[in-house]
C-alpha cells in the first residue's frame, strides 16, 4: 500500500468528525467552550491520524515563539560549550527552546545569523560578538521590536543591552602579578584583538600590574595574534629569539599558552625555571598539558545561566530598561607552569 505523506491538518479532523475547524482547534487546546465528549473525540482522532500542531505557523500568528536565539563565535571551544549549557539548562526549565548559531568569528556570518533568528521570531537573543564585529546595526531590529538582548563575554558596549561579563582588567592584573611574585621581571603578553572588551581589559590589567611593581613596559613583549595554539608557538619562537627574551608569559587564553609550553619544551627551555607561563579560561587542556598550566578561571556556565535569566526576566517584564551589567569574579588557578623556586599552590 502506498504511504500517504500528506500532513494531517485540523481540517481533516473536522471533516471526519463533521465539526468546524474552530471546534477542533479549541478542543485540542482544552478550551472551556468545548464539551468533554467532543474534546475527547477530537484528541483521539488526532492521535490516530498522527496530527501534530504546526508550532511555527502558530508562532507567526502570535508574532513570538518560545525560542531563545544564541549567537556565539565557535561552539567547539570549551568555554562556549559551558556557556551554552548554562543557557539551555536555565531556559528549558521555563519551557523555552534554544537555537544556536556560530559566526566562526566572521562579521558577515554574524549579520546573517542575527537576521535569520529575527525572522524566526525568537523571544530573546543572547550573543557573544565575533572578533571582526565593529558595527551593530544588525541588532537594532531586535531593540525596535522590544526583543530582549543580552550580550555576554564579548559585549556590545555601543547598544543598550544587558551584559554579563567578568572583570577582565582585574583578572589580567592578577595573572601578571602572580608572575611577578614568582620572580619574573620580563613578562610578555599574548593579546587578542584590542577592540574587543575582553582582550583590552586583560592587556590593561597586565600593563598596570607591571607599572605598580615599577617594571618597564616593553612593546616588544606585547604580541597580538589570533590566540590559537599555532599562533602561541609562533609568538613564543619570536619572543625567545629576542636579544632579551622574556622569563614569563601571560596569555589571554589557554590555547596560545599551551602553544607556548609546547614550543619552549621542544627547544629544551625549562618551565617554569626559565620561563613561567599563565593562561586564561581554565580549559580542560590546561590540566592535561605537561607541565600543567596556571590559568584564570572563567565561570562560563554561570555566565550562561545569568544571561538566560536576564533574557527571561526582560521577556516577562517589558517595562524593564535593558542596560544592566553583571560582573562575575574570577580566580587564579595555580599549577606547575608558573610555580618556581619551590613555591607551593595557595589554598
Amino acid at each position: 500500500m502506498k504511504k500517504n505523506n500528506k500532513e494531517v491538518t485540523i481540517y481533516d479532523i473536522a471533516r471526519e468528525l463533521e465539526v468546524s475547524p474552530a471546534t477542533v482547534s479549541r478542543a485540542l487546546q482544552d478550551h472551556h467552550s468545548i464539551g468533554k465528549k467532543t474534546t475527547k473525540a477530537v484528541k483521539k482522532l488526532a492521535q490516530k491520524l498522527g496530527y501534530h500542531p504546526n508550532t511555527v505557523a502558530s508562532s507567526l500568528r502570535r508574532n513570538r515563539t518560545n525560542t531563545i536565539g544564541v549567537i556565539v563565535p565557535m561552539i567547539h571551544r570549551p568555554f562556549i560549550a559551558s556557556l551554552i549549557s548554562g543557557i539551555e539548562e536555565t531556559v528549558s526549565k521555563k519551557g523555552y527552546n534554544v537555537i544556536i548559531s556560530q559566526t566562526y568569528d566572521v562579521y558577515e556570518k554574524e549579520v546573517i545569523n542575527a537576521r535569520t533568528l529575527y525572522s524566526s521570531r525568537v523571544a530573546g537573543l543572547i550573543f557573544s560578538l565575533s572578533m571582526e564585529t565593529s558595527n551593530y546595526e544588525h541588532f537594532h531590529s531586535f531593540l525596535h521590536k522590544n526583543i530582549p538582548l543580552v550580550s555576554i563575554d564579548r559585549i556590545a558596549e555601543e547598544i543598550d543591552t544587558d551584559r554579563v561579563i567578568i572583570d577582565n582588567y582585574a583578572a589580567g592584573f592578577k595573572a601578571t602579578e602572580h608572575l611577578i611574585s614568582m620572580g619574573c621581571t620580563r613578562i610578555a603578553h599574548f593579546g587578542g584583538a584590542q577592540h574587543r572588551n575582553i582582550y583590552d581589559g586583560r592587556q590593561r590589567g597586565y600593563i598596570d600590574a607591571l607599572k605598580s611593581h615599577n617594571l618597564p613596559i616593553d612593546e616588544d613583549l606585547i604580541v597580538h595574534n589570533k590566540l590559537s595554539m599555532e599562533e602561541g608557538q609562533k609568538s613564543t619562537e619570536h619572543l625567545l629569539g629576542l636579544a632579551e627574551p622574556p622569563d614569563g608569559i601571560f596569555s589571554a587564553n589557554d590555547s596560545a599558552a599551551v602553544g607556548a609550553i609546547q614550543y619552549a619544551k621542544a627547544k629544551g627551555i625549562r618551565i617554569p625555571q626559565e620561563l613561567s607561563i599563565v593562561g586564561f579560561n581554565d580549559d580542560p587542556i590546561s590540566s592535561i598539558i605537561e607541565p600543567s598550566l596556571t590559568t584564570i578561571s572563567h565561570p562560563a556556565f554561570d555566565m550562561g545561566k545569568i544571561a538566560a535569566q536576564q533574557v527571561l526576566k526582560n521577556r516577562e517584564h517589558t517595562d524593564i530598561v535593558q542596560s544592566q551589567t553583571i560582573v562575575l569574579k574570577t580566580e587564579l588557578i595555580q599549577r606547575a607552569s608558573s610555580l618556581k623556586n619551590g613555591a607551593a599552590v595557595k589554598k
